[in-house]
């Protein structure tokens, strides 16, 4: 620790005035021994506060110098990039700018404040204006023959190349096409910089190559033995391969050459916290706390540190430290929000609180495209229960519908037993609904803040997407998907299409099944008609439109679905093999269609294809059995004499007999031939079980005629005649009846074993 340091330490009991007047003072005359160099080595050592304190003081003292305003613009960004989580990238771009500006007009042929500029553009999304600063800088980097008689000086000249190839730096990539060749001509000129090979060095590593950044780094520490930088560098190296004892090490010379070099010590925290080595951790990690004076943007860094290292629980209590010190740090919520979402045993409640805290104190230049990011996850997460919730919703409210049709149809003395039923289900529905209803407003503000955190940074929106703009996309997309906002899933998944992919059929296929699960079957058939385009044989794309158009027409009687099947079950059939699961939906579809609209000898062709399709397919046989069965006793109520009605039954009893001779337990099957042989005998003693029968009265009894008794859900309907009688066969296993009449409020009914049902419809 500097003697300055401790000086300052001892007057900090002093009044406030005398500090601030004897601090300038200080400053001042401390100024003759803070050159350059010292307030950069200060950057490096993340001593960001202290280094702009001492770039300001160079400026006050030497205006015109614009190097004093580009290294002041590099101190800004780089405190950005080692804190994004508290710093503001919209303050942090303008502050720098501003610096660099100044430098402009403090010496307008110093290429690198130019280059300063072109990183401001670059990283607020503006290449077009980034590619114009950097050209403006290779402007005053004129053509030489010998390096001797360059201008500006052979050392400037190869520094301004470096700093040119490190502004197409963005976003961990870097576009070496275009920095690697400006490095290496920065090395030609001048191969005694180790700031050359350090940015040589970064600019492989952040493509993977390892070998070259380590090669780079050598070179600089030969250029520098004494920079602690170059061994930190390589021990970050190491610490990425996982070879932690060599990053140890590395970590350690660094703070050999300066024990005060703050930046390696919180290296060594982060690597001892991966390893488990959680004492040593926190041990480097408060020692890089003191070294940058301990202050609340110090702690700040520190508090950073461990939520990367993923001590979210350090982090809270860190977090709340500071905010019972000093509640202007509103910047600090975030990070107890991100740590409650990101701890093993997650608080999203907590989260969001924090994270509300968050929006509502700091000033919107402040919030962080992170902010919107977890602020939607941690809505979503807090709503995960959401679908489970809809579909108990839906259960709930169908057995609201049957036993209020219950207590409709049950005479006087059972309406008491039912009714209780009713009013705790009606309840129960009342309470899901309204709490669905909330739950569907906070998710719908989640993608909000989803759609926020996307376009934060988009100033254009016809951009080409970026891999991280992308990696967001789908995630939005599969939220919709989970949370059933279909469409949006769809549209989402759309922007993704690339053009220029040939072999992307399996993405529109994702689009296609969404738009189908939101129910906009036009816009599904348009898109797996776009995979057929694509890829004319590619059977899932045929299965999807067959699909599409049986959810446009659920009870087959416009028979939409049918030639969509039919053109499946061509395309199927040239590998029947390969393609088994795909005809065997056809074949359910088309025997089930066959036989709605009264064509049984093609119903039970479709059937007995399913029944030989695979001879060791049992559930094929099953499925093929049970369409035969249900066909035959469909054929029971077309059939006038009871002798053929009996023949329809019998085959039908013989049908259901070999589902159970596959399988003994079908449940289904023993249910349908019980009700067989129970039709067969009341048949043989004249007694159709399916034949009901009523009358339809007003309330003051006079009977309605021509009121309609339809069988809900399906085409059986009979009209009542001029008595109000009426008399039909309905299909077994029929559940609602619905009477309605012109001028009267219709009515639903359940049936029940009864056979008669008398019905008073009001006016």
């Amino acid at each position: 620790m500097s003697s300055n340091y401790k000086a300052m330490k001892r007057l900090m009991t002093k009044p406030a005035v005398m500090l601030a007047g004897l601090f300038a003072f200080l400053t001042i005359n401390n100024l003759k021994a803070q050159d350059l160099a010292t307030a950069i080595q200060l950057t490096r050592s993340e001593s960001y506060d202290k280094a702009k304190e001492m770039y300001q003081a160079l400026i006050k003292k030497e205006p015109g110098n614009s190097k004093n305003y580009f290294y002041l613009g590099e101190n800004y960004l780089l405190e950005y990039f080692s804190d994004t989580i508290s710093n503001s990238l919209v303050v942090t771009m303008k502050d720098a700018k501003d610096a660099y500006d100044k430098g402009v007009s403090a010496n307008p042929s110093d290429p690198l404040s130019y280059v300063g500029l072109a990183k401001v553009a670059s990283y607020l999304g503006d290449e077009a204006k980034a590619d114009e600063m950097r050209a403006k800088a290779k402007s005053f980097l004129l053509p030489y023959k010998n390096i001797k008689k360059i201008s500006p000086p052979a050392k400037d000249y190869a520094f301004a190349l470096a700093k040119i190839a490190e502004s197409y730096v963005k976003e961990g990539m870097v576009d070496t096409s275009k920095a690697l060749p400006l490095v290496r001509q920065a090395v030609t000129i001048d191969s005694k910089n180790a700031d050359i090979y350090l940015i040589a060095g970064d600019i492989y590593m952040m493509v993977n190559d390892g070998s070259n950044a380590i090669k780079n780094y050598n070179l600089a520490q030969f250029a520098d033995p004494k920079s602690p930088t170059v061994y930190m560098k390589i021990g970050y190296v190491y610490s990425k391969a996982r070879s932690f004892t060599q990053a140890i090490d590395n970590f350690g010379e660094a703070i050999k050459l300066d024990a005060n070099y703050a930046p390696a010590y919180r290296e060594l925290g982060q690597l001892y916290w991966r390893v488990g080595r959680l004492e040593q951790s926190k041990t480097n990690f408060k020692k890089y706390l003191d070294l940058t004076a301990g202050n609340i943007p110090a702690k700040t860094r520190y508090v950073n540190s461990l939520f990367y290292a993923g001590d979210y629980d350090e982090v809270i209590k860190n977090v709340e430290e500071v905010l019972a010190v000093d509640k202007s740090r509103g910047y600090m919520n975030r990070l107890a929000g991100y740590s409650y979402y990101e701890k093993a045993n997650p608080d999203y409640e907590k989260a969001l609180s924090y994270m509300e805290t968050l929006f509502k104190t700091v000033a919107p230049e402040y919030i962080l495209q992170k902010d919107h990011y977890y602020m939607a996850r941690i809505i979503l997460k807090k709503n995960q229960n959401y679908p489970k919730m809809i579909d108990e919703l839906n259960n709930l409210k169908t057995r609201l519908d049957k036993e209020k049709s219950r207590l409709a149809a049950a005479p006087a003395a059972d309406k008491a037993k039912i009714k209780p039923t009713v009013d705790e289900l009606s309840s129960k529905v009342a309470e899901l609904d309204n709490s669905t209803a909330k739950s569907s407003k906070e998710i719908s503000r989640g993608f909000e803040e989803y759609n926020k955190a996307f376009n934060f940074k988009r100033t254009d929106k016809n951009a080409a997407l970026t891999p991280q703009d992308r990696a967001l996309l789908i995630e939005i997309a599969s939220n919709y998907y989970a949370y059933r906002r279909y469409v949006d899933a769809a549209k989402t998944w759309t922007k993704l299409i690339d053009p220029t992919k040939e072999n992307n059929v399996a993405d529109y296929m994702q689009i296609g099944k969404a738009y189908n699960n939101g129910e906009r079957y036009k816009s599904a058939d348009s898109v797996f008609n776009i995979v057929l385009k694509k890829s004319p044989d590619y059977i899932p794309a045929y299965l999807w439109i067959a699909r599409t158009y049986s959810k446009m027409d659920p009870d087959t009687k416009q028979g939409l679905a049918k030639p969509k099947f039919e053109k499946l079950l061509s395309v199927a059939e040239k590998d029947s093999l390969k393609n088994e699961a795909e005809i065997v939906e056809a074949l359910k579809y088309l025997g089930y269609y066959s036989m709605e609209s009264g064509s049984y000898t093609r119903s039970k062709d479709y059937y007995n294809r399913l029944i030989n399709l695979n001879p060791a397919n049992k559930e094929n046989k099953i499925n093929g059995y049970n369409g035969l069965g249900s066909l035959e006793t469909n054929a029971v109520a077309q059939e006038k004499t009871l002798e053929g009605k009996l023949g329809f039954l019998a085959k039908s009893a013989e049908d259901f007999t070999k589902i159970l001779e596959l399988d003994p337990n079908n449940a289904s099957a023993k249910t349908n031939l019980k009700w067989v042989q129970d039709y067969m005998a009341n048949l043989k003693k004249g007694i159709n079980p399916n034949e009901i029968k009523g009358v339809v009265t007003n309330t003051a009894g006079q009977p309605i005629p021509y009121a309609s008794v339809r069988v809900k859900d399906t085409a059986a309907e009979n009209l009542t005649n001029a008595k109000g009688e009426y008399k039909f066969e309905i299909p077994q296993e029929s559940e609602i009846l619905v009477i309605s009449a012109k001028g009267y409020k219709t009515q639903e009914i359940a049936i029940t074993k009864s056979r008669v049902y008398n019905v008073k419809l009001e006016q």
